[in-house]
């Protein structure tokens, strides 16, 4: 797989498409229903937050994108090739590539990256080394998307994981319409 050019990737999700790898192939995804955080519903029950508390984590937003997104590519399976390494990491260097970074001291344990578009959040991946570093992660984003008035948090496509997040599913329609809303200001 040659270059991908981040120009195109901020196209496709300005359309509420977006790209993974399968080995070499690239395919672009539209599903329906599409699977969103509601902002204004997400904050972590108080045995997570006691939890959060006793780890001693702290975070960081752009501190570390290039680590992050590294960490989220290691992992067995990964649709995260090294040219998508290379293009989010274009894409953050213009601004419109986000990570927000859980450490332990000096250590990096967890992340999440995501790719930004006006009042639009679309969260591409998140990694954990010790537990709770990327559930923390996630909830430091969501709190910094709040206080940033962002009105829409993609997650593509619900699983278990992102359920217990707090992901609910919405048919294309309203994604669309939600999108349309976030990128007009």
């Amino acid at each position: 797989m040659g270059p991908i050019d981040p120009g195109q990737l901020l196209d496709l999700y300005r359309q509420g498409l977006f790209p993974m790898a399968d080995g070499d192939d690239i395919f672009v995804h539209d599903p329906d229903p599409r699977a969103v955080f509601p902002l204004d519903q997400l904050h972590p029950n108080a045995r997570m937050r006691r939890a959060f508390r006793a780890t001693g984590f702290h975070h960081t937003i752009d501190r570390a994108f290039p680590a992050v997104i590294t960490g989220c590519a290691d992992r067995t399976e990964t649709w995260i090739s090294p040219a998508f390494v290379e293009a989010y990491t274009a894409l953050h260097r213009m601004g419109h590539a986000l990570s927000v970074e859980t450490w332990a001291g000096e250590e990096l344990v967890g992340g999440i990256y995501g790719v930004r578009l006006g009042r639009a959040f679309f969260g591409e991946s998140m990694f954990s080394r010790q537990p709770n570093a990327s559930t923390m992660a996630f909830h430091h984003l969501a709190q910094w998307l709040r206080e940033e008035d962002f009105l829409l948090f993609d997650t593509q496509y619900a699983n278990d994981h992102t359920r217990r997040l707090g992901a609910v599913e919405i048919s294309r329609s309203e994604f669309q319409r939600l999108l349309g809303l976030a990128l007009a200001g």
